[in-house]
């Protein structure tokens, strides 16, 4: 079109009317909207929300646009700012037209509402919370009016008003017949410390609905109580009315193997549809109650099962092969895996295992040397091939080569924190407690929550040194992050051994046993029982120890030390 159009002369181009740029005026600083936009803006990029808050507000008071009164609004409630959330929903509430739509004037009187809640509660006025609230929940009944008082009640400080709150909230009216209101408040009760609330409502849940999600919700309230065998109870109760739900059985399932009852777990889960995730599931659960029937049954079943091999299905059948002792099926399998496939590097470093269990450890080796100039091998993964190698070493005792191993994957992978733990429980074990302390903190240096590495230089500083106290604290760090793990318990019972509190050792290691009865820790609880003066039951813990390891080295080293 522009090519068919006359152009204009010169002379019809109109001057600039100098006049009009005369008669622009400056802005002062305290009332240039765009200067605290601006300002606002750069606030939050640099974490400074507190500052951003107050920027949203003083443009908000200059603007008429309820949305930037509104973004001010949400600013000042996550800053917890009362008096400036005040002040930006009061413009907020001034700027939205009467005339808006329905729909988009409920969404905004929903958030306005819940902002109203919202600033109650920080200010600690329950009944003025509860108050708005029920008008919110009154006028928006759908999930989105319980999603906005939860998170009201979960972004306050003053959470004994916000439970208060709740209470009041949570009858039939508000909840209406929908499980997920019920079991979501449940839910919020539980984290907002009310456990009898949380409690009653997935009673009353489970009475109205008896849905899946509420089953396993309430289970999960047993175990938080410590009652694992109502909980027990509550998955058989709920299979009975969902026998095939595969959610309800794998839940199930988790909970008896916490219980001890591995092979009740395995077996659960082979009653009903099976894929690749279920077979594995109970392959683990029958390797971990060390189920050698159920685990060559499981091979059987797969291996005749028709349907085309996935490569998941491939790699666990060579697991499972390798689990039956079937070394040259597990080499058959692993290498069957496609290399297009997420497991195909897993399989080639199980390959090197099998390789070596069948007394083929040069062979293995190979294996492990070729892969790691293999095209598209990542760091992570030349990583593990070191680690794998330095570990088929150490099977045989060729404690030089594994420390060579280490060291020639250092040098590809400067402060791998695998690769310098490895290193560091090598140079633990040839009591070069120097060397040891080096690479651990290093790996802490690099990785303050690393749990293991923080364990470990503990326990290393409690056996070997007499820096007990420092042991303690370090040990102490890695039970704050895992409180479960039998073998932090280990240590901190063995610290406290080494400081001469024997009778808080005995309690510590008693806990851990309890969790995870193996060899080292039975070496550790039994020392502790004879000096203490109990030599049955310390002969008793090494028998049971010794049963699960014929030769474990430090089992039998302390046996000889305290009976000889």
């Amino acid at each position: 079109l522009t090519a068919c159009a006359p152009m204009r002369s010169k002379s019809a181009i109109a001057p600039v009317d100098i006049a009009v740029s005369r008669s622009v005026k400056p802005v002062a600083r305290d009332q240039d909207l765009l200067l605290k936009l601006i300002a606002a803006q750069f606030a939050l990029q640099t974490g400074d929300f507190k500052s951003g808050a107050r920027g949203y507000t003083e443009a908000a008071v200059l603007s008429p646009d309820p949305e930037i009164a509104e973004v001010a609004t949400q600013l000042a409630l996550s800053t917890a700012d009362w008096d400036l959330a005040t002040t930006a929903l009061a413009r907020w509430q001034q700027l939205v037209p009467r005339t808006s739509s329905k729909l988009k004037s409920s969404k905004q009187e929903s958030s306005m509402q819940q902002a109203r809640g919202w600033i109650a509660l920080g200010r600690n006025r329950p009944e003025e919370a509860t108050a708005e609230f029920a008008q919110l929940l009154a006028a928006d009944s759908s999930d989105n009016g319980w999603r906005l008082v939860a998170q009201a009640m979960i972004a306050v400080e003053a959470k004994a008003a916000a439970t208060q709150v709740l209470q009041q909230l949570t009858t039939p009216e508000h909840l209406g017949s929908k499980e997920l209101a019920w079991l979501a408040t449940s839910q919020l009760a539980w984290k907002l410390g009310d456990k009898a609330l949380a409690q009653r409502l997935a009673d009353q849940a489970l009475e109205r609905f008896h849905g899946v999600e509420t089953y396993k919700w309430s289970a999960r309230l047993a175990i938080d109580r410590g009652d694992r065998e109502a909980a027990r109870d509550i998955y058989a109760n709920a299979l009975k009315r969902e026998s095939k739900n595969a959610s309800l059985r794998s839940g199930y399932a988790a909970l008896l193997s916490d219980m001890g009852d591995n092979t009740a777990a395995a077996k659960l889960l082979a009653d009903g549809p099976q894929d690749d995730q279920t077979f594995a599931a109970r392959a683990a659960y029958a390797a971990r109650g060390e189920d050698k029937p159920t685990l060559l049954a499981l091979y059987r079943e797969l291996k005749s099962d028709p349907a085309p091999h996935s490569g998941p299905r491939i790699y666990l059948l060579g697991q499972l092969a390798e689990m039956n002792d079937d070394w040259a099926q597990a080499l058959n399998w692993y290498r069957e895996v496609p290399d297009d496939d997420e497991r195909w590097f897993d399989a080639q470093t199980r390959q090197a295992v099998v390789l070596d269990q069948q007394g083929k450890t040069d062979a293995a080796i190979e294996l492990l040397r070729r892969l790691e100039t293999s095209n598209g091998i990542n760091n992570d993964e030349l990583g593990k091939i070191f680690l794998v190698e330095g570990d088929l070493f150490r099977q045989h005792k060729r404690t030089a080569e594994v420390l060579s191993t280490y060291n020639r994957g250092l040098n590809f992978l400067p402060d791998d924190p695998r690769l310098l733990y490895a290193r560091g429980l090598l140079a633990a074990e040839a009591n070069d407690v120097e060397a040891a302390e080096r690479d651990l903190r290093r790996v802490i240096a690099l990785q303050p929550n690393d749990a293991a590495a923080l364990n470990a230089l503990g326990y290393t500083l409690a056996d070997r040194t007499d820096r007990h106290d420092e042991a303690l604290d370090l040990i102490n760090k890695a039970y704050k992050l895992k409180p479960d793990d039998a073998s932090i318990v280990d240590s901190l019972g063995w610290v406290q051994y080494r400081r001469g509190k024997v009778d808080a050792a005995i309690k510590l290691l008693r806990e851990a046993w309890q969790k995870q009865p193996d060899p080292e820790i039975a070496a550790h609880f039994g020392e502790v029982l004879w000096v203490g003066g109990d030599h049955v039951q310390a002969r008793d813990i090494w028998e049971k120890g010794r049963k699960k390891e014929p030769d474990n080295k430090t089992l039998l080293e302390t046996i000889k030390r305290l009976t000889s």
